[in-house]
Formats: C-alpha cells, sequence, structure tokens
C-alpha cells in the first residue's frame, strides 16, 4: 500500500551532505563510523515514525516518502527550499552587548555558543565586537542541498 497524506511511517535514514559527509542517521552503526555518537553520547539511535503531512519533516522529505511501500528504499535530493531555506542576511541581527547579557541571564556566552529561543529554535552566537553580540537564528541546515537515504520500516 502506498504511502499517503495521513499514514504513519516509521523509516531508517541516513542524511548526508552534498559532499557525501552524514549530518543525521537512526542507524546507530552509521553514527559511530562517522563519529556522530561522540557529539551527542546520550542520543538513542532508532528508526523516525512520523505522519506524514503533519509538518514534522521538512517538506521535501515528506513528499519523497509519499507513494513508497513498507520495504522500499529509496535515495531522495533535497534542495534547501524544501529543507531549511536559503541562508539569509536577514536572519542575522546584532544586539547590544549589556541588553543581550540581560536577555541571557547575566553571563555573556562565547562565539560558537548555540542558545535556543523561547520558540525552541536555535540561534548560534557569530561574533561579539564593539560592544555589539551578532546572532545567527538561520536553521544550521540553511542553504544546505541534503540528500537522505530512506528504508521504509513500516505503515500504518
Amino acid at each position: 500500500m502506498p504511502i499517503e497524506n495521513g499514514d504513519t511511517v516509521t523509516f531508517e535514514y541516513i542524511g548526508r551532505f552534498d559532499d557525501g559527509s552524514v549530518f543525521d542517521t537512526s542507524r546507530e552503526t552509521v553514527a559511530t563510523e562517522e563519529g556522530l555518537d561522540e557529539s551527542q553520547p546520550d542520543r538513542s539511535y532508532e528508526p523516525l515514525t512520523v505522519e506524514i503531512g503533519n509538518g514534522r519533516i521538512i517538506d521535501g522529505l515528506d513528499e519523497a516518502l509519499r507513494g513508497l511501500s513498507e520495504g522500499d528504499q529509496t535515495t531522495a535530493v533535497i534542495q534547501p527550499e524544501e529543507a531549511y531555506g536559503e541562508w539569509s542576511d536577514e536572519h542575522v541581527q546584532g544586539y547590544d552587548e549589556a541588553d543581550f547579557r540581560n536577555m541571557v541571564g547575566g553571563e555573556l556566552p562565547e562565539v560558537g555558543t548555540r542558545l535556543r529561543t523561547q520558540d525552541g529554535s536555535v540561534a548560534r552566537i557569530t561574533d561579539i565586537d564593539a560592544g555589539t553580540v551578532t546572532v545567527d537564528f538561520n536553521h544550521e541546515l540553511a542553504g544546505e542541498t541534503l540528500e537522505f537515504e530512506v528504508e521504509i520500516v513500516e505503515v500504518r
């Protein structure tokens, strides 16, 4: 039975950048081979279960799963506009250092620090210079073409 909108799908995946390097996976063996498990030691690697069409996964992957069936394997190349969007200067903001310290509880984080915003997204401090803190609110995968190797485990 082909996957369609509203189906609950469980699948294994390996996510790669254009250069073939792995940025995410559900397979623990791949995570270990690629060194991903070192950066996320408490993460459990298991198949992902989602409802198709509910917005839990990026649009391009959601679309790539439609029409597949249990046991199918595919590789989907997803352009930025169907993934995390293009990187944009509009999502980079500068803050007065004193004001920023107040927002984050007094301590000034270092360049490279990732911060969770009130809406749950992640931002990264990219520069601290002359009393200004620059924060990049672009998703870390914005502007990237992504490749997903997928195996459908179950469809309900």
